[in-house]
């Protein structure tokens, strides 16, 4: 009897442990809630120049962009959408050594918050769903992926900062050795973000 209620309390506490390696990881990484204000429609200009390198640099002196934002619980979990940008105009085209450039955006993309420091009001995420026809010269490419970036609340720049391998080449065309399909192009820049009230949007991660 005693060695039943033994094995009894072995099951009983190795199922007991079992539940509480399967419930304990959840539990214990909670769901970022994600506060923006105010949410709704936004405005973006660049800060300086956005840069795409694809083995050479394509330098754009004017961009911008437009979308919503909104809040939102997740982590990561998305903050914005960019419904419209554009990279340079017919008067200030984005230049490379292989002749003015042109890219179209394929949107909508993502704005993904990830990461937020409340000393700082820094908030590290991605631009996500990035698709973008271009076109240097007689070369044309498809760029797509995403880029690593930062929301800084006090100064309301997104920084675009992409790192090797987040963004692909796809259908060179016309590019020769100079962009491939194993190229990794790197997308650079800093937007300045404006609410539809004209004030700088402000995104907050709090853990319940």
């Amino acid at each position: 009897m005693k060695k039943t209620l033994r094995r009894t309390a072995v099951v009983a506490g190795a199922a007991t442990a079992a539940l509480g390696l399967a419930l304990s990881p959840a539990s214990a990484v909670p769901s970022t809630v994600w506060t923006v204000t105010p949410a709704g429609n936004y405005t973006a200009t660049n800060s300086g120049n956005i840069v795409l390198t694809a083995t050479i640099p394509m330098t754009c002196t004017t961009s911008g962009a437009s979308g919503t934002m909104a809040s939102n619980t997740g982590n990561p979990a998305q903050v914005a959408t960019i419904n419209a940008i554009n990279f340079g105009t017919s008067t200030t085209p984005c230049t490379s050594v292989l002749g003015n450039v042109t890219t179209v955006a394929v949107t909508p993309w993502t704005v993904v918050a990830q990461d937020y420091t409340a000393s700082t009001g820094v908030t590290k995420g991605y631009v996500g769903n990035v698709t973008a026809n271009v076109t240097a010269g007689v070369c044309k490419f498809t760029v797509k992926g995403k880029a690593s970036s930062t929301y800084t609340n006090s100064t309301g720049i997104l920084a675009v900062n992409s790192v090797a391998g987040e963004l692909t080449v796809s259908n060179p065309v016309n590019c020769g050795t100079v962009i491939t399909t194993a190229t990794k192009p790197l997308f650079r820049g800093n937007y300045a973000i404006k609410a539809s009230n004209g004030t700088i949007p402000k995104i907050v991660g709090t853990n319940p």
